[in-house]
């Protein structure tokens, strides 16, 4: 279960990682770094209910440790993404988040944005792979996971650029997920778990901003789809699981 070089030039080791602090891009991030490239970092802001993701991803990054991280600002998308009733960004009710899969978590090709913003940015360094956190047990519900979608954008973003590809003006990109190896989300905690350590517990799931404490500190929900995911994929992984939840 490694990076395939016969297909990832080695013509430049630089990567392009979609970070956002959670579980399965945090693994993924470990994964391709440890596969010998230099990885650079891009988290949205994309008008999400959480932004403790985004301080995870931004604490994450210097622990990891990356060329370079950027937090990019697209919050406008929430406006656009008014109609869509996705309870992600159109509402910040915790009560409106979904305890099983529901498809009012899907944010409109989420995934395609941000992809595209980031081969931009990959073509721009003369990065040759876009990798993001898509398993194989989202292919089940979401699109924009699945590998019919992830060759379909790659080829469409290499066409993009075709010319300046031709030219040996820009490297042309392979799009990355643990999907295309056919991992799952048990696989990536199996993974990362041996990358980076009880850091793997850093990472945050919760599609809200969690819950204070007492003490003050922010824990996950417990509640959400994304909590019972996290929950349910240690334990098929078979790593005792020390995140800290609101609600058992």
């Amino acid at each position: 279960m490694i990076l395939n070089y016969k297909h990832y030039p080695c013509m430049s080791k630089k990567a392009v990682c979609i970070f956002s602090g959670g579980l399965d891009s945090t693994c993924t991030l470990a994964y391709v770094k440890n596969n010998g490239y230099q990885v650079y970092a891009l988290t949205f802001r994309y008008g999400q209910m959480s932004e403790q993701e985004v301080n995870t991803a931004e604490s994450l990054a210097g622990i990891i440790g990356v060329e370079e991280h950027k937090i990019i600002d697209i919050s406008f998308m929430k406006e656009l993404y008014k109609e869509s009733r996705n309870v992600l960004t159109h509402s910040n009710d915790i009560n409106a988040i979904p305890s099983t899969f529901d498809y009012s978590i899907v944010v409109p090709i989420r995934n395609a944005v941000f992809l595209t913003i980031a081969s931009a940015y990959a073509f721009s360094i003369n990065a040759t792979l876009v990798a993001y956190g898509a398993h194989n047990d989202d292919s089940i519900h979401y699109p924009d996971c699945r590998i019919e979608f992830i060759s379909s954008i790659e080829h469409a973003l290499n066409l993009a650029e075709v010319d300046g590809i031709k030219q040996g003006i820009r490297n042309s990109i392979k799009i990355w997920s643990p999907a295309v190896e056919g991992l799952g989300k048990a696989d990536l905690i199996k993974i990362g778990y041996k990358l980076i350590g009880d850091n793997i517990f850093r990472t945050w799931s919760c599609y809200t901003n969690g819950v204070l404490t007492n003490s003050m500190q922010r824990v996950h929900c417990g509640r959400c789809e994304s909590c019972n995911n996290r929950r349910r994929a240690f334990l098929e992984a078979g790593v005792k699981d020390m995140t800290r939840y609101a609600y058992d």
